[in-house]
């Protein structure tokens, strides 16, 4: 959703096919929600468990696989590792629409890379991240 509403206000080089090929889940903006939630989960899941939300990536891969919450996280970062190397094939050229609007698939993933990378940046924004929720509802920022 965020990647198709960035599109809004970027005249010319939005056409109906860029909003017909953006609707159509395309890898790239599929591999980008997969970074978006996998890393959500790594960062926040154990403050998450606190308040009693319902089971993240983290926990249902434990339960699944029997793994330990270490093993997990070694295989959700792999899986972000992945999903950066589909990220990076779906730039090279020609690519299926413009770059500006693959750029802006590339800066959610990245914007979500920032907040999630060592801490769960957006519940617990404090001085490090001050100001990045508001950014991160405007993507559109870094995409000139």
């Amino acid at each position: 959703m965020l990647s198709t509403t960035s599109y809004v206000g970027m005249g010319e080089v939005v056409s109906k096919e860029a909003f017909d090929w953006v609707s159509n889940d395309p890898l790239i903006a599929q591999t980008s929600s997969v970074i978006c939630r996998i890393m959500d989960d790594m960062a926040g899941h154990k403050f998450e468990q606190k308040r009693g939300h319902v089971e993240s990536a983290v926990e249902c891969y434990m339960k699944q696989y029997g793994a330990s919450e270490e093993e997990v996280l070694v295989e959700l970062r792999k899986g972000v590792t992945n999903a950066w190397k589909d990220i990076n094939q779906e730039c090279l050229r020609p690519t299926a629409v413009p770059m500006p609007l693959l750029l802006r698939v590339v800066n959610l993933a990245r914007v979500i890379n920032v907040l999630y990378k060592d801490e769960d940046g957006y519940t617990h924004s404090g001085a490090k991240h001050k100001g990045w929720g508001q950014l991160y509802g405007c993507l559109h920022l870094w995409n000139d």
